[in-house]
């Protein structure tokens, strides 16, 4: 167990770091209103919406947190030319993230999901985007904004959601830069790139995403499972991320740790893996070990779940 006086020396240290995210990013919106008739035209809910409000999604949201912490964040990610994009930069400016590394592309669409909402029941989310992987000229302002933003980051952190920023060339750069500076990475993944995050500090799935991309279910209570998962990733620690359920550590060695949740009573697990990644960074960019840096996100998430 991490000592209180441990924990206050990383908490301190922590909004004096230079954090990078790189991923994808997207604005999220909800449309709330009430119900109060079926539709004459076909049998759904018709919805007056009295209130509309926006929020930083995926990579900007897991950069929020980190503003949230007090350190100094910018995220690398891509918008498009549009007036989702230029409401997201808005709330990227309210949330504390320094934008000057998004790279705005013509053409594409910024990514938002829409979720309308009547009393407190989402009824239907709509999603608009383009997931194809960035290529070309596109690939590469990424690449250049991704360099010149981890010069003097104290640790990246690598949010995937499948909308095409982290192509396996903008992977291989941004890991590169984090094991030739020395800085700590933290990645979040998706299926489409799973296995190509080699060398990063903290791999950090959900059990879903692994067992989706080993092609298998796991059995948490046998010894060799993670470890030979770990083998197979190549990445020098697995945090695997089990809900309510807490999390798994198995560090480089093969040393497996269980750290369950703290949380009295867990109201909404939605959000908790964007809170976990973004405490496991900024600790690991304070100096924290891996495990404490697990065990100080475990806290923030158990606050996050209630």
């Amino acid at each position: 167990m991490i000592s209180r006086d441990r924990v206050m020396s990383i908490l301190e240290g922590m909004p004096k770091r230079r954090i990078v995210v790189v991923g994808d990013a997207m604005l999220d919106a909800y449309l709330i209103g009430d119900v109060e008739r079926i539709s004459p035209e076909a049998p759904v809910p018709v919805v007056t919406v009295h209130e509309r409000r926006h929020a930083v999604g995926g990579a900007a949201n897991v950069a929020a947190n980190v503003a949230a912490i007090g350190a100094h964040v910018s995220l690398v990610a891509a918008i498009g030319d549009d007036q989702r994009g230029e409401q997201l930069r808005a709330e990227m400016v309210t949330a504390g993230i320094a934008d000057d590394s998004v790279v705005t592309l013509a053409g594409r669409p910024t990514t938002s999901k829409t979720r309308v909402v009547a009393r407190g029941q989402q009824l239907v989310r709509i999603d608009e985007e383009e997931d194809a992987g960035l290529e070309g000229a596109a690939q590469d302002a990424i690449i250049a904004a991704a360099t010149r933003a981890l010069a003097d980051a104290d640790a990246v952190l690598i949010e995937d959601y499948n909308k095409g920023v982290l192509t396996p060339a903008v992977i291989e750069v941004v890991l590169e830069i984090a094991k030739a500076r020395g800085i700590p990475s933290v990645v979040d993944p998706k299926f489409r790139n799973f296995f190509a995050y080699r060398g990063a500090t903290i791999f950090k799935p959900n059990r879903r995403e692994l067992e989706g991309a080993l092609g298998a279910a796991m059995d948490l209570e046998h010894a060799d499972a993670l470890p030979q998962a770990m083998e197979r990733l190549e990445v020098q620690n697995l945090l695997l991320t089990l809900g309510a359920h807490g999390m798994v550590l198995v560090n480089r060695d093969g040393a497996l740790s269980r750290i369950p949740t703290v949380a009295r009573e867990v109201y909404d697990v939605s959000g908790a893996g964007d809170t976990v990644t973004a405490w496991a960074g900024t600790a690991l960019a304070s100096g924290a070990s891996v495990r404490e840096a697990a065990e100080l996100a475990n806290y923030a998430a158990g606050i996050e779940v209630g």
